[in-house]
């Protein structure tokens, strides 16, 4: 994609979300777009929020999960940018016409208490610049529509990855938790929409562990002169398939011992 296509593609994404009209799919209208032409449209995307006064307080990883990558034949995660006001609390409504198709996830956050950045960085080094480990939910949205009405062609991670990852809020628990407290991979949640169990999942499900998905993060971010700042939120990955989130629906996620994180949706 060329430069002017670029900032045509986040212009168009920017406008959706303010109107709630889905655009067409990037993938189709741009056949030969690559994977980076797709985080330069983000960028942009990101660019134009940050120009009217919002702020980045982190970052979301996405297609940790065989099922995910496998659905969108890809082998791969994704990542987005978390911001300022993506943020909601446990237990508060997301007020009606926020989101055009949101959809919620269960997810294990990281909160950095040190800067982590270079190509360089290991496991270990995660583990020591994460301030604490918090339950949470993420609200996926898409300002591009999931499938082509003429053709029926499904969205490819192109379209995901240049929509900000899909990513439109985060709702933290209350609980926080030194990151060693707890071995992550056997923390799971039972979720429930309207008071029915819709989906569980354990930690496990993204990439074995949700640190590996922290590690992935900066060695991406390292090969754009970036890295993790202290203070940022990250959500490391889903480990269950987005359930819908209509008007009027109820969530609670149990995370057990964990901790407990609710959202509704007026």
């Amino acid at each position: 994609m060329t430069p002017d296509q670029i900032k045509a593609a986040a212009e168009a994404l920017f406008q959706a979300e303010a109107t709630g009209v889905q655009m067409g799919m990037l993938s189709l209208t741009y056949p030969d777009i690559t994977l980076d032409d797709a985080y330069a449209v983000q960028a942009a995307l990101v660019a134009l929020k940050l120009d009217r006064g919002a702020k980045v307080v982190g970052w979301k990883i996405g297609l940790t999960s065989r099922a995910m990558q496998q659905a969108l034949n890809i082998t791969t995660p994704d990542s987005g940018v978390l911001l300022d006001n993506m943020v909601f609390a446990s237990g508060s409504t997301v007020p009606k016409g926020r989101f055009i198709q949101p959809r919620i996830e269960a997810e294990i956050a990281f909160v950095m208490q040190a800067d982590l950045a270079g190509a360089h960085v290991t496991r270990a080094d995660v583990v020591a610049a994460t301030g604490a480990v918090v339950p949470s939910l993420e609200i996926l949205d898409t300002r591009i529509l999931r499938a082509d009405p003429a053709t029926g062609r499904a969205r490819v991670i192109y379209d995901t990855v240049s929509d900000n990852a899909a990513n439109a809020g985060i709702v933290l628990g209350s609980q926080r938790h030194p990151v060693d407290a707890f071995d992550l991979r056997w923390v799971g949640a039972i979720v429930k929409r309207d008071g029915v169990v819709e989906e569980t999942g354990l930690g496990a499900g993204v990439l074995d562990d949700p640190v590996t998905g922290i590690l992935w993060l900066v060695h991406r971010l390292a090969r754009y002169g970036q890295g993790l700042r202290a203070g940022d939120i990250v959500l490391s990955g889903s480990f269950i398939r987005p359930v819908e989130a209509p008007s009027g629906s109820r969530f609670e996620a149990d995370f057990g011992a964990f901790g407990r994180v609710e959202i509704a949706f007026g």
